[in-house]
């Protein structure tokens, strides 16, 4: 008896035996290389926002061990449980402080991962979990994980060309994510596009507003990260245009290895020095 299976690339109902998806002509499609959590193309949207937040509660929890005396634990609600600056910097902190004094370029990427206090995680991660949802709902997972991360390099860049000092946050990579949404919305029109785009256009202005009344806010990391989210939700388009593809996947793996591989250094780098 056949047993039947959801295909990994249309996510239709077909037969593990079928040579070729009758739906989107994937080949294969009941093979183990087909069937893993990497190569399908829609996976749990919720298990791959709680590992992005996994990672970042990580960092966050890494850079109050690094220097536990540094630590601020001050009971201002904007300052409480504040990293010290120097751990933040060890981990890969961005600005023009670290990039070209230290020449510390790769801290573009690792700066996503680190806040500077227990409200700044919390509200990073809040807006990721909600906005995050909707963009792997409508690109997939492969392109939202590479919008969050080359946007949110490219508000970092943005930061270090304006000429922010130091700076960390997902809320570059986050505001990516808004600038897809707000895209799709616009693009997609009609009564779901329209309110799609009032929706993530409220979390835009939000953090516009939010941006001008509290110092200390990166709006250039935010703006840069917003327009790299609206140019790659156009270059990479979107579930109703096209289908994820390998290139997608293959461009997420990349941001996927790269993102890790910077972070594994920050993390052993920065223990290295400090017990040294």
């Amino acid at each position: 008896m056949k047993k039947s299976i959801l295909c990994p690339n249309c996510r239709k109902l077909i037969s593990r035996d079928e040579q070729n998806c009758p739906y989107c002509h994937t080949a294969r499609p009941g093979s183990w290389w087909m069937n893993n959590p990497w190569t399908r193309s829609q996976g749990g949207s919720d298990s791959v926002i709680m590992w992005i937040i996994y990672l970042n509660v990580g960092m966050f929890i890494i850079a109050l061990l690094l220097r536990p005396k540094g630590a601020n634990f001050s009971m201002s609600p904007f300052a409480f449980l504040s990293p010290d600056n120097r751990s933040l910097l060890m981990l890969g902190a961005s600005g023009t402080v670290p990039v070209e004094r230290l020449h510390r370029w790769w801290s573009i990427v690792s700066a996503n991962y680190l806040h500077g206090s227990l409200m700044h995680i919390l509200f990073n991660m809040i807006a990721l979990k909600q906005i995050g949802t909707l963009i792997i709902k409508e690109y997939g997972t492969f392109r939202m994980l590479a919008i969050y991360a080359i946007s949110g390099a490219i508000g970092f860049l943005v930061s270090i060309l304006a000429g922010v000092g130091f700076t960390v946050g997902a809320s570059a990579a986050v505001c990516g994510m808004i600038g897809a949404g707000i895209y799709y919305g616009k693009s997609r029109g009609g009564n779901y596009g329209q309110e799609i785009y009032r929706q993530i256009g409220g979390w835009a202005l939000m953090i516009f507003v939010f941006g001008l009344l509290v110092p200390g806010i990166n709006n250039w990391g935010h703006g840069g990260g917003m327009v790299g989210g609206v140019l790659f939700g156009y270059l990479l388009g979107y579930n109703e245009k096209s289908r994820e593809n390998y290139f997608h996947k293959v461009l997420a793996g990349s941001c996927l290895a790269i993102t890790i591989v910077i972070l594994a250094y920050a993390v052993l780098s920065s223990i290295y020095y400090a017990v040294g």
